[in-house]
């Protein structure tokens, strides 16, 4: 009899015993639940781009010759008027020496016609000819001071000289590319922005923070100026929909060259954009997931697209609608079809709370 009761005891305790670890785990596995929230807000988003100098040209020959002296070096910083090259110019000043010569032998029989005529021994035709002749030949004098020119080819502007591909003693011709010229205090930066992001920047201009944009470099710090988004293209590319920008930047260190690529950082606004917290996501195969909390409280995952990052919060651009239950924490902890005890938190507290954390 008392090895019964003693019996009884033990199953008496181990049941109680398991009973309160079931409920521990049951209270160790309520989960937090939320919905997404839609809210007026701006994030900035990073655009792939490449970067300009504000005057880049090529420099070529005007004129068929010899390349007879190079004055500069490739990456030399050059100024506007700087002789760059000579080709060989005794051709050019023959044929100059040529034309004033015929030049001074029209106004001689100017002097002379103009003689004749005053003393009625020759027509005031004959005088007139004698002048169209000086002035054919005055035309003839500055072509060939002009062709002489070209044989010394100048910068335009202040800029940094780029690859030289001749050497001296080449034969070249008119038209061929001697180098190219840039003027980098200056730089451009394009890069595409979808239909949508255009039209909520030119409709929100309260929120685009004066048109100041970053430049994010190519490895990965940023550039110490900040730009200023100063003209978008007329028409939008049919086959992208996407529509250009171009942001200016200050170049005061010459860091930035032209053909540089990096990422413009700008302000993006949104209306009644949809948020969800970071933290309620997961990522397989670099795409975002979530849990959504349905009917009989099972879990079942949703893939969703990210247009935009705020701290704590992703922007939505689809699968997800306010209506959305949507697990909190805890979602390294379920899997598919699990079904779950939850407590509800509202979104906007949720929000408050992330605020708060990161103040």
């Amino acid at each position: 009899m008392k090895r019964i009761v003693f019996t009884g005891l033990i199953a008496l305790v181990c049941l109680t015993s398991c009973t309160s670890k079931k409920e521990e785990k049951e209270e160790a596995e309520k989960f937090t639940v939320t919905n997404p929230v839609k809210i007026d807000t701006s994030f900035t988003k990073e655009y792939v781009s490449q970067i300009r100098s504000v005057r880049n040209i090529e420099i070529r020959a005007q004129e068929k010759g010899f390349l007879q002296n190079i004055y500069v070096d490739e990456g030399q910083f050059v100024k506007a008027g700087q002789l760059l090259f000579r080709i060989m110019p005794n051709m050019y000043q023959a044929e100059l020496l040529k034309a004033q010569a015929e030049q001074k032998s029209a106004e001689i029989e100017v002097l002379n016609a103009k003689t004749l005529a005053d003393k009625n021994i020759v027509s005031k035709n004959e005088l007139s000819v004698a002048q169209a002749k000086l002035q054919s030949a005055k035309a003839e004098v500055a072509l060939a001071k002009l062709h002489l020119s070209f044989t010394e080819i100048r910068a335009p502007f202040d800029g940094t000289i780029d690859r030289i591909p001749l050497k001296l003693g080449s034969l070249i011709d008119e038209g061929e590319l001697l180098t190219s010229l840039s003027d980098n205090s200056q730089m451009f930066a394009y890069f595409n922005v979808s239909e949508p992001e255009y039209l909520q920047y030119q409709t929100n201009v309260k929120d685009r923070a004066g048109n100041n944009v970053n430049l994010l470099l190519a490895n990965g710090e940023s550039f110490k100026y900040k730009g200023k988004v100063e003209l978008i293209e007329s028409e939008f590319d049919n086959e992208t929909g996407n529509i250009a920008f171009r942001a200016r930047f200050a170049n005061n260190g010459k860091l930035l060259r032209n053909g540089e690529t990096g990422k413009v950082q700008m302000l993006v606004p949104l209306k009644n954009a949809i948020v969800i917290p970071q933290k309620a996501t997961y990522e397989i195969q670099d795409k975002k997931y979530v849990f959504i909390v349905g009917k009989n409280n099972k879990v079942s995952s949703k893939e969703i697209t990210i247009t935009g990052e705020i701290p704590d919060l992703y922007v939505i651009s689809s699968g997800l609608t306010e209506n959305d239950k949507i697990l909190l924490e805890g979602v390294q902890k379920v899997k598919e079809d699990d079904k779950i005890n939850y407590g509800y938190i509202a979104p906007q507290k949720v929000i408050n709370n992330l605020r708060l954390k990161a103040e």
